[in-house]
Order: structure tokens, then sequence, then C-alpha cells
């Protein structure tokens, strides 16, 4: 395959790190003046790379000798990827004018840019050492996003804990990938297939426990969600929402190509440890999340939550499984967006944020559409027909049963009602609790009309998706098979 062909396939990484270059070069010159421009550029750069996945060459398989893949799965990633990381850039500068007067910054876009690069990337991947690049190059832009707010003590504070700790994971991740090359002799996921395929020696099972560590950190998955609930807190909101959408979804979609691509015939190794850190995320991020006053720190939990129940389809390791993993990203997304969104709003009088659930009672009465629009996302959350979430976990336990875990399915949907508590204890603060005192009216029709699409999306008008989302996703799955 010659050079150009090659280049084609990586189209849409191409275009994201050829965009970020230039708007860093704008940045630079024009300045702070040229913030608005900027991220409206990047949202159309963002959108062009969307639709140079709509080439055949971004289907097209393997280029550079097998370092980078171009197939249905990658595509169905990047897409979320895109919307995820888009709504993160639009929603960001009345948030940072409105924060002690912090106005936003060209290069939060440009950022943006590159960490979607990074995802880009990482889909992608072939090849192990690819897999790394993809994911250094989203972690460092990630790290200054983080603490991009330079006068606040949290932000800081949410930057420096996020870098020790992805530095800690990355190494982890570094020594399980060298002890793969050194038992398997490659580092190209095909490659590293055959090896598992063969005699299975103890050097390799050490590297498939090191790789899965690694990758769980990046899904914030047990044991390793440490980092979650502080780093979601003291992170300014839209990035909080960010690091809860797109870079979950990457992380989660390398965890599935790793899994099925390079260690496929390694499924019975593998498969134990995500059932554990399915169950383990299920059961901790529903009871870590009881006690929270802070409502991004909740959030913190509940995406811990429910990669536990992402985790759930991964596990039966079957082209099923794979689809019920990718349909329940496509609704988690909406979900946590949707929530994130409406956590924007929750200002007092001065234009100050508020984060704590109290300042919610009786929102509604003061503001019955933020009320009804937040009730649809915890209620769609918790997985309460007939909303939405309610699909989403139906589709990875069906997938886990037809796989034969049933017990798996069981202990799941069991946890789930924990996790019910705390989101009807939302619910029933904003309904039943005295008013507090009133948000600031909301100031953005963008903003309104992002959490209007999102709330229809996880409502019952959202079964109406499910035949083009059931058959978008099985493409994927297959294109891993």
């Amino acid at each position: 395959m010659d050079y150009s062909a090659n280049l084609a396939m990586t189209l849409p990484e191409i275009v994201l790190s050829l965009g970020a270059i230039v708007l860093m070069l704008v940045s630079a010159w024009g300045g702070s003046a040229s913030t608005k421009m900027v991220s409206w550029t990047a949202v159309a750069v963002l959108a062009g790379a969307g639709i140079s996945l709509m080439g055949p060459a971004s289907y097209g398989g393997l280029a550079f000798g097998g370092l980078y893949r171009a197939d249905a799965f990658a595509a169905f990633a990047k897409v979320l990827i895109y919307i995820a990381t888009a709504v993160s850039i639009v929603i960001a500068p009345r948030f940072f004018q409105k924060t002690a007067g912090d106005d936003l910054r060209p290069e939060y876009p440009v950022l943006m840019l590159l960490s979607a690069a990074g995802m880009g990337i990482m889909v992608s991947a072939g090849d192990m050492l690819t897999l790394y690049v993809g994911l250094e190059l989203q972690s460092l832009a990630a790290y200054v996003l983080a603490s991009f707010m330079r006068r606040d003590g949290r932000s800081a504070e949410a930057g420096l804990k996020y870098f020790v700790l992805g530095a800690l994971a990355s190494g982890i991740l570094l020594y399980g990938i060298s002890l793969v090359y050194g038992f398997s002799g490659t580092t190209l996921f095909s490659g590293i297939a055959q090896a598992y395929a063969g005699t299975h020696s103890l050097g390799l099972l050490f590297g498939l426990v090191f790789v899965f560590a690694g990758l769980a950190f990046k899904i914030s998955a047990v044991p390793f969600h440490m980092w979650t609930p502080d780093v979601y807190e003291g992170a300014p909101t839209p990035v909080t929402a960010f690091f809860a959408s797109a870079p979950k979804v990457a992380a989660m979609a390398l965890a599935v190509r790793v899994a099925v691509e390079a260690m496929g015939p390694a499924t019975d190794e593998w498969r134990q440890i995500v059932i554990f850190a399915a169950l383990a995320s299920i059961i901790l991020g529903a009871v870590g999340a009881i006690g929270q006053t802070n409502v991004k720190r909740l959030l913190a939990y509940s995406s811990i939550n429910n990669v536990g129940y992402a985790l759930v389809g991964l596990a039966a390791g079957t082209q099923e499984g794979v689809s019920s993993v990718l349909m329940y990203l496509v609704i988690y997304i909406a979900m946590t967006l949707g929530s994130f969104l409406v956590v924007l709003q929750m200002r007092g009088e001065d234009g100050q944020p508020i984060e704590t659930i109290a300042s919610l009672s009786g929102l509604s009465r003061t503001r019955p559409a933020l009320a009804a629009a937040l009730a649809i996302f915890m209620f769609s959350l918790a997985g309460i027909p007939p909303l939405f979430g309610f699909y989403a976990k139906f589709a990875v336990f069906n997938a886990a049963i037809g796989a034969g875990l049933f017990p798996l399915a069981v202990i799941g949907y069991v946890a789930s009602v924990i996790g019910a508590y705390y989101y009807l204890r939302v619910v029933k603060t904003m309904y039943f609790d005295d008013p507090a005192p009133a948000f600031a009216p909301m100031e953005s029709r963008v903003e309104g009309g992002l959490i209007a699409v999102a709330a229809v999306f996880v409502s019952p008008l959202g079964y109406l998706a499910i035949p083009v989302l059931a058959g978008w996703t099985m493409v994927a799955a297959r294109a891993l098979f």
C-alpha cells in the first residue's frame, strides 16, 4: 500500500492536528481577543474530522504496516468523541467568563483538539506503541485542562493529582506492554494474538494483568478509580464534562479493541479481571455516591458506576457484547453531558457556581423546566423504564446472559438498586424539599438547546433510534472479529 493511501486512512487525525497547529499560531498572535473565533473554528475542525470519516479510506483496514487500523469500530467511537469534545468547547466561554472573571483563553480549544487527536489514535491503534502514543497525547492535554483555572486552588490540585496518578498508571501500562513484547516478540495486536493462541506463558499472563490495570485507570474502574472524584470536583465544570464523556469513550473503546483483537485467545484470562472490575465499579460507584453533598462528586461516582455496567458487556467477549458496550456509551454520553449542562446552570445571583445538592431544593418550583430535565437524566442514569437509560443496561445484561454469564447479570441487576437511591434522592430534593434561593436565570440559548436535545434523546422517544443504533453498533462490533 502506498504512502498516500496510508495518509488517507489517518485523515481525521491529520485534520485535527493541522487544525490545532494553525489555531495555536492564531491564538499566539491574536491573544485572548481571538478566543471566540478560535473556539468556533475548533468546532468546525471537529466537524471536518467527522466528515472525513465518511470516506471509504476510513474503513480501509490496516495502515502503516499494522500500526493504525481504520475500520467501522474506530469510526463509531470517533463520532462520539468529536461530539462530546465539541459540546465541551461550546459550553466553556460562559463558564469562564462568569467564574471570578476568568476569561477563557484560546489555548483551551487547541488543547481539546490535540486531546481529540490522541483519542482518535487510541481507538484506531493496531499496535501497543501506537496505543501508548495516542494515550499520552490525550493525557498530556488533559493534565493541563484539569488545572486550566490557574488562580483556583481546587483546579491546580486536580491537575496535580491527575498528573501524578496518571503517570503512575502510564508506568504500569508501559510495564505491561514491555512484558507482552518480551514474551511475544512483537507489539502488533495480530502478533500478540498469535502468541496468546499458543502456549500461555506466565510472562504473557502478567503482561495481560498489567495492561488491563493501566487501562482500568483511564476508564476510572475500581480499584483504579481514586483520582476521579477529586479531579471531577476540582476541574472547571466544562472540563469535567469532557473528562466524563470523550476520554471515557476513547479508553473504553481502546480496552475493547485490546481485549478482542490483541488478547482474544486469552478471553478466559482477561474475563476474570473484567468481571471483578465491573462488579467492584458498580457496587463502589453506587455506595460511594450515597454520602456525597457535592453534585460533581456525585456524578464522578455515577461515572464509575456506569463504567462497571459497560464492562459487563465487554465481559461477554462476543459481538453482541461489544455492540452492547457501544450502545451503552452512546446513551451514557447523552445522559452525562445533559447532567453537566444542568450543573452549569447552578449559579447564584452573583453569577458564581453552586455545586451542593442542597441548592437544588425546590428547584421544581423555581425552575420547573430545568428540574424536569435533571429528573429525566437522573431517572435515566438509574436505569428506570421507560427512559432510554433502561435500554442501555438491558443491552449489556442481555449480552452477558447470552454469553452464559448469568450470575454476573443478576448481581449487576441487584446492585443497580443501590445506585437508584442516590439518583432518586436528587429528584426528591428538587420536588419535595422547601425551595432554596433561586438560581440565576439561564443566559445561554445554546446550553438550553443542548439540554433539551439530550433530555429528548434519553426520554422514551430515544427508543425510536434503536433500529439505527443497533445496526450501526453491530457493524462496528463485527469489525473487531
